[in-house]
């Protein structure tokens, strides 16, 4: 079972920098597609970020050029950079993983954002204020 654990959450000011960290345990991390997602109270879910196996990266347009995310496989581990911060970007964040190596992160990225599938990890808070 895949196990996620993320932490770098914080308080900002708009126009600031986070890096969140996603530590993947549990299954071999070069075959899980792995990204992120947010949640803000009253707002849909949105998958924000997504890497696959093999590298290929996808973003959501609302982050496009201000979040990049990469990884330490060494470490198991996923990060997101998150740049230019806006107070839109308030949510708790979560880490997502997919134990299916062939999936690619385009589609990691819509199944966190429609469906219920693959293992998440409980989330950390990024408030952005303005």
């Amino acid at each position: 079972q895949v196990q996620l654990q993320e932490s770098g959450g914080a308080s900002v000011q708009s126009g600031g920098s986070l890096r969140l960290s996603c530590l993947v345990s549990g299954y071999k991390y070069s075959r899980v597609c792995r990204g992120g997602f947010r949640q803000a109270p009253g707002k849909e879910r949105e998958g924000v970020a997504a890497i696959d196996s093999v590298g290929r990266t996808s973003y959501a347009d609302s982050v496009q050029g201000r979040f990049n995310v990469s990884q330490d496989k060494d470490k198991h581990t996923l990060y997101l950079h998150m740049n230019n911060l806006k107070p839109e970007d308030t949510a708790m964040y979560h880490c997502a993983a997919f134990p299916i190596p062939a999936m690619t992160a385009r589609q990691a990225l819509d199944v966190m954002t429609f469906g219920e599938h693959g293992y998440r990890g409980q989330g950390t808070q990024v408030t952005v204020s303005s």
